[in-house]
């Protein structure tokens, strides 16, 4: 949360506040709603892998989450996939490394072109039509 306060984003914490296990679904449901309700602009889920929180936060609608493991990864899934939630490893990553990817994540525009077609086509799916008939 410093990180993101030094970087000049407000911080909304959905997270657990003590040592006793917490199911990642709950967390990724809490930060995906605030999300497509307008509360928050993106969301930043961390669990031991990343992927489950990537499991639980895609299944809400307009939640476009992505596991990122480096810069490059990051940065792709913000410029080609529009991402609007990232999804971390506390355990496969060094905390130097997560600091990087939420960097870049965080700074890197949205694309458009062909990659603004692509995220049509998702939500084309995720309202149940056929992706194949969006321009």
């Amino acid at each position: 949360m410093r990180l993101l306060a030094r970087m000049g984003h407000e911080c909304v914490d959905f997270g657990t506040d003590s040592d006793n296990p917490v199911d990642y679904p709950d967390i990724a449901y809490l930060v995906t709603r605030a999300l497509v309700q307008g509360q928050v602009d993106r969301g930043i889920l961390v669990c031991a892998t990343g992927m489950g929180m990537c499991l639980a936060a895609n299944k809400v609608r307009g939640a476009r989450a992505t596991f990122c493991h480096d810069e490059l990864s990051a940065r792709t899934a913000r410029h080609h996939n529009h991402a609007n939630v990232l999804c971390l490893s506390a355990d496969q990553t060094s905390e130097v490394l997560r600091r990087k990817i939420i960097e870049v994540w965080l700074q890197t525009e949205t694309g458009g072109g062909r990659h603004a077609r692509r995220i049509r086509k998702i939500a084309a799916i995720e309202e149940g039509r056929d992706p194949r008939t969006v321009k």
